[in-house]
């Protein structure tokens, strides 16, 4: 088993943005192991960051688009396919606006700064994605089958609707064949979908420097083909930077008819499926906890009462959401809040059929990650402003009677602005989940 691999030394490229048609500064940096590979909007306050997952896929109209909450990243298929066809498993790629630069529609020019800038093996092993039995997918014209193999293939046939320029080609991709094979093989479009995309702004960037464009049996483009097949080896370069969003090198055999964004990023999701189901096959056979639970451990240090919290927090009741604080232990804190009958929110959420508010329970991760921002701090007469929240799930409903758990973690802190993931939870059971951005300010 190979070790996971970063960048030497940040690798820099800037050029025009296929979208804006404006000037791109992206700088690649070193990330240390386990980290897997982010992008990290440096234009935006807080520098928000992308995680390069699938479950970030927001779009895959002709190109591949993260989104978290309000932030997102469009065309990120070039680069992440030049990191993958490299083997490198952790990099932020930071970015001073919401794509990066095409260059000149292949990974080219992206590969060259890798090599400028040289890679590292790190002490981390790399964990590979294997899969264990054939996962087929179909989606419009698109039919992609992924086999078990010892290594990473691709097998693939493009063409459009009318059959023109149908190409094949198949190879192992390692980083000599990704490099020799793939790489240089730019995006291509049909004379008669230009209209449309401009007429949409969707290329403001496009041009013949940047892709090859096919007008009836002619094909337009300022220098000769790259290759005999540069067509189908451009689909293939997006499925591996497609694919490289399970943020696992994979090992198996795809088989792939017609495929595009949409389709590489469904196969990719059909491939947790099939990693996660015995996970989820081992949890549903496992046996019930012990009825004799032992009780749980005296509060460790950090702990406080609803005097301590009202001296951090300016809430009163009716809107103070917690009661106690359990732990605070680092970047980590526990809080605990009583859902009684009493609660004033009932007698109209809902009469009859009391629940309580989803808001009311971000609220309560938002005031416990206050609490942790100001403790880390230490600072007195300061408020935590709540900002934003992203990934806000209410999975089960809470009632009078239960006790609500509150854990949170701080997962980011720059200057006054703090970032952290909280989740509510009844018993073993997660109510509700959230990330939330809050700022400090003096009162």
């Amino acid at each position: 088993m190979l070790n996971q691999q970063t960048l030497n030394r940040p690798a820099t490229f800037s050029g025009i943005g296929l979208h804006s048609g404006n000037r791109v500064n992206m700088t690649i940096l070193p990330a240390p192991g386990n980290s897997g590979v982010r992008f990290r909007r440096v234009d935006l306050e807080g520098k928000p960051e992308i995680e390069a997952r699938v479950e970030n896929v927001s779009e895959t109209n002709r190109s591949t688009t993260l989104a978290k909450g309000n932030v997102k990243v469009h065309t990120v298929e070039h680069v992440l396919a030049a990191l993958a066809g490299y083997g490198i498993d952790n990099a932020v790629i930071e970015l001073d606006a919401n794509e990066p630069p095409i260059a000149d529609g292949s990974s080219r020019e992206f590969c060259k700064i890798i090599q400028a800038a040289g890679i590292v093996a790190q002490p981390e092993k790399k964990d590979y994605l294997t899969i264990t039995e054939p996962i087929e997918i179909h989606l419009g014209e698109t039919s992609m089958t992924l086999f078990p193999d010892e290594h990473f293939k691709i097998t693939c046939t493009s063409a459009d609707r009318k059959g023109r320029f149908t190409q094949f080609y198949s190879t192992e991709v390692t980083p000599a064949t990704w490099e020799k094979e793939l790489a240089h093989a730019r995006t291509f479009c049909f004379f008669e979908e230009i209209e449309f995309l401009i007429k949409n702004g969707l290329i403001k960037g496009g041009s013949l420097e940047n892709a090859v464009v096919i007008r009836d049996d002619a094909v337009l483009t300022t220098e000769p083909l790259r290759y005999p097949e540069e067509f189908v080896r451009h689909k293939m370069l997006d499925i591996v930077g497609d694919l490289s969003l399970l943020g696992r090198p994979l090992r198996g055999h795809i088989i792939a008819v017609r495929p595009g964004h949409a389709g590489n990023c469904e196969l990719a999701r059909k491939v947790l499926e099939q990693i996660n189901k015995p996970l989820r096959a081992a949890q549903t056979f496992s046996p019930p906890p012990a009825k004799d639970t032992p009780p749980p451990p005296a509060p460790a240090t950090g702990a406080m009462n609803i005097e301590e919290i009202m001296k951090l927090l300016p809430h009163r009741p009716p809107f103070l959401l917690l009661d106690r604080i359990l732990k605070i232990e680092g970047t980590k804190i526990v809080a605990l809040k009583n859902v009684t009958v009493n609660e004033d929110f009932f007698r109209g959420h809902f009469p009859g059929h009391p629940i309580m508010p989803g808001v009311l329970q971000l609220e309560a991760i938002a005031q416990a990650a206050g609490i942790v921002l100001i403790k880390q701090g230490e600072a007195k007469n300061q408020l935590a402003y709540f900002m934003s929240a992203e990934d806000v799930k209410w999975r089960k409903p809470v009632g009078p009677g239960d006790t609500l758990i509150i854990e949170v973690e701080l997962t980011k802190v720059r200057g006054k602005i703090g970032r952290a993931k909280g989740v509510c939870k009844v018993g073993d059971d997660v109510v509700s989940e959230a990330e939330v951005t809050f700022m400090i300010r003096d009162i």
